[in-house]
């Protein structure tokens, strides 16, 4: 007989439909969730997370080693790489606008209905990218094509990862909250080891990539990604405090007027976390593999080995410090990997800079696997906690996607800038822009040291009421 888990929400008898005092922690009772849902909602914000970060690793390595030349030939390689980001960059600025859409109906009709439809239109959008013709074929088509994929890709992750937090936070036993929320960013490594296997595999023996059909078939297998999460999620429950919400008389979504006008301190705050993570993410999977490769000079699957080595690093960081997190509170151990963040900026980007290959693996293994998806690993509840029960999907799908782009969208392109600069001014070198992990080393710090001064205004999360509506900031 299947045993149910300790709910996320402490029970207690108080009768549905009753509102709850600003002074006294009222907890409703919610419906049982037995191990097996438990353990089904964990897979499943897996799969949809490992798609997510699938494709974002995906689009993240064609774009910084394929997609200039292929979609935007008639520019200089300095100006096809910043053309490249700049599709990169608009998957990031639609984000908002998929989190606020798909944010609204998670909070008036449930969680599951919208991670069906997110899940549906990342995987499509992916597999059909390996589809378009380039630009030899059919002309500026071709770059139209892949922006306006690349643009329906960025609304459905607008609020898959939202989604998959909220979910897992909403399911997860109290007292062990961080751990479980830090499940479905496993999905994360899934996705971008995947990734940088299918890439590695696929350019180890090829010395002219551009030349050949291989960089579509890892956006072709986004598909079969696609069909099992969406077998996973049609047999997935409600999350049980949403269910429990549902049931009160006069529970009803707040509209994003309502959020950013109630909500507008918490979401500031979520942002300012953000920073060093998001941005950081961006910055080490993608900047820093163009910079190994265009700049240094090292071979195009070397980028994705060292993106699979951080890959394994970070899996194993994820879930501890979710565990972490439960035992000595989200805020110390998020400022904990900020600042190991900003203090390895410095050294790590050194390091790439010598285009030695065990050094390379070492230094995104630190930065990316340990620091930024320490991070990430610990946010799992920390956002989802800080908001209150009515608009907790678009008040987490808000902030992590307005910080997007703030951070992880436009830092590859305000990178490649950087880099695109240095070069023209070092022209004379043996390696033109090699001097340019100081200004890039320099911006991680900024990032990072954004979110470490966040952290001292942030307020405690760990195992409050789910079911309170208000914010953790006004409570």
């Amino acid at each position: 007989m299947k045993q149910p888990v300790l709910a996320g929400v402490a029970q207690a008898g108080v009768p549905p439909g009753r509102s709850r005092t600003p002074n006294r922690e009222m907890e409703l009772s919610r419906p049982e969730v037995t191990t097996a849902d438990l353990r089904r909602a964990a897979w499943t914000s897996s799969l949809g997370s490992a798609l997510e970060y699938y494709d974002f690793a995906l689009y993240s390595l064609a774009a910084a080693l394929v997609f200039g030349p292929l979609f935007f030939p008639h520019q200089g390689t300095s100006i096809g790489l910043i053309a490249s980001f700049a599709t990169y960059f608009l998957g990031f600025a639609v984000r908002p606008i998929g989190g606020i859409l798909f944010g609204m109906v998670g909070d008036r009709f449930g969680r599951k209905l919208v991670l069906l439809l997110t899940v549906t239109l990342m995987g499509g959008a992916s597999t059909a990218i390996g589809l378009v013709p380039t630009y030899q074929t059919i002309g500026i088509w071709a770059p139209i094509l892949l922006i306006v994929l690349r643009l329906l890709q960025g609304l459905g992750a607008g609020a898959e990862q939202a989604g998959a937090a909220v979910l897992m936070t909403e399911y997860a036993p109290k007292g062990r909250r961080g751990f479980y929320a830090a499940l479905p960013f496993l999905g994360i490594q899934i996705g971008t080891v995947i990734a940088a296997i299918v890439y590695f595999a696929l350019l180890f023996h090829v010395t002219n990539v551009l030349q050949s059909w291989l960089w579509r078939l890892p956006f072709l297998l986004s598909s079969v990604i696609l069909i099992i999460a969406l077998y996973m999620r049609f047999n997935l429950k409600e999350s049980p405090a949403f269910a429990e919400i549902e049931e009160e008389e006069h529970a009803r979504a707040m509209s994003l007027p309502e959020v950013v006008r109630e909500s507008w301190k918490t979401i500031l705050l979520g942002m300012g976390l953000r920073m060093a993570e998001n941005g950081g993410s961006s910055i080490y999977q993608v900047l820093a593999v163009s910079y190994s490769v265009n700049v240094v000079g090292m071979r195009n699957a070397t980028g994705a080995l060292s993106l699979l080595c951080a890959a394994i690093v970070g899996a194993f960081v994820v879930p501890a410090a979710g565990l972490l997190s439960d035992r000595f509170g989200r805020i110390p151990v998020y400022r904990g990997f900020a600042i190991l963040q900003m203090l390895a900026a410095l050294p790590v980007w050194y390091a790439l800079s010598f285009g030695y290959l065990p050094l390379t693996i070492a230094a995104l293994s630190l930065a990316l696997g340990c620091a930024t998806w320490g991070m990430f690993g610990t946010q799992g509840a920390l956002l989802p906690e800080m908001f209150g029960s009515r608009h907790r999907y678009l008040g987490v799908s808000l902030t992590r996607e307005v910080s997007a782009v703030l951070s992880g969208g436009i830092a590859p392109l305000v990178g490649s800038v950087i880099i695109a600069v240095v070069t023209s001014h070092d022209a004379g070198a043996a390696r033109p822009g090699l001097i340019a992990w100081v200004p890039l080393a320099l911006y991680v710090m900024v990032l990072a040291a954004i979110t470490i001064v966040t952290t001292l205004f942030a307020p405690e999360p760990r195992d409050r009421d789910l079911l309170d509506r208000r914010d953790l900031i006004n409570s």
